[in-house]
């Protein structure tokens, strides 16, 4: 029996580490050709390299999500360097955390440009090379509990994650009938860099321990530990593969237990 996504191609961004890393080897484990985009090359070199070894091809790319030229390009070259383009995933993605009277206009283009024009573009520009090729295919966005309820001192975050939501939720509806599905995935508290730096953050902004805030978050979650990379890579592997093919515009909660819809 072959694995679930032999033959397709899968693009995905912020795949230098953290979730997109995770997300970029499960693609790999299931069969399929990875694109990986970055603002830098270290990271996805790195990642490459294990896409590889699991006996997937790789190709890297450089861009900035919050450039549409930069996410066109990127979609075009994983279609040159690897002969097919089935699978988006949006999941670059950064973070703020500001008290909202204390949020600034840069603040706000900054993380606006990445988290929901960059999720915009990549919509865009995956649908748009879809049609070009005739083909179906699967559109999967990175949310968050965060798009779910808006957190105290994560009010902007919250904002761009519930519009993530929103996009979600139209494209799924224009473009049910090409045959592409769109839905997005909603972590909760993982161990990565970037909660290592809102946990910092979370310290200079309330007088918090380092560490004290994001042990608080751990203690809500109903699994009783810390999500993990791999924890979020399941549920992106359903969205992109046979399983999920009736499914569309849904913004999912993996998360352990800590949000409830």
């Amino acid at each position: 029996m072959s694995a679930p996504l032999t033959g397709k191609v899968a693009l995905v961004s912020g795949a230098g580490r953290g979730i997109g890393r995770g997300i970029a080897l499960r693609l790999a484990g299931d069969g399929a050709d990875i694109a990986l985009v970055d603002l830098g090359p270290d990271g996805i070199n790195a990642v490459a390299e294990e896409v590889s070894e699991i006996g997937s091809k790789a190709t890297t790319f450089i861009a900035d999500v919050s450039d549409r030229d930069q996410v066109f390009a990127a979609v075009d070259h994983a279609v040159t360097a690897l002969g097919g383009f089935d699978i988006m995933v949006n999941n670059a993605g950064i973070a703020l955390v500001a008290p909202l009277l204390d949020t600034t206009p840069e603040d706000v283009a900054k993380i606006w440009a990445v988290n929901v024009d960059g999720v915009l573009w990549g919509i865009q520009a995956a649908v748009t090379k879809l049609k070009e090729l005739g083909r179906p295919g699967r559109v999967i966005n990175a949310s968050s509990i965060a798009g779910h309820d808006g957190f105290a001192m994560l009010g902007v975050y919250s904002a761009t994650k519930f519009a993530v939501r929103a996009l979600t939720q139209a494209a799924a509806k224009e473009h049910a009938a090409d045959g592409i599905t769109v839905n997005a995935y909603c972590p909760g508290v993982v161990g990565t860099d970037m909660w290592v730096e809102i946990d910092k953050r979370f310290a200079a902004l309330t007088g918090a321990a380092e560490g004290e805030t994001y042990d608080k978050f751990v203690g809500g979650i109903a699994l009783g530990r810390a999500e993990t990379p791999d924890d979020v890579a399941g549920f992106v592997s359903y969205l992109a593969g046979p399983d999920a093919d009736y499914m569309t515009g849904q913004s999912g909660l993996i998360d352990g237990g800590l949000v409830y819809r």
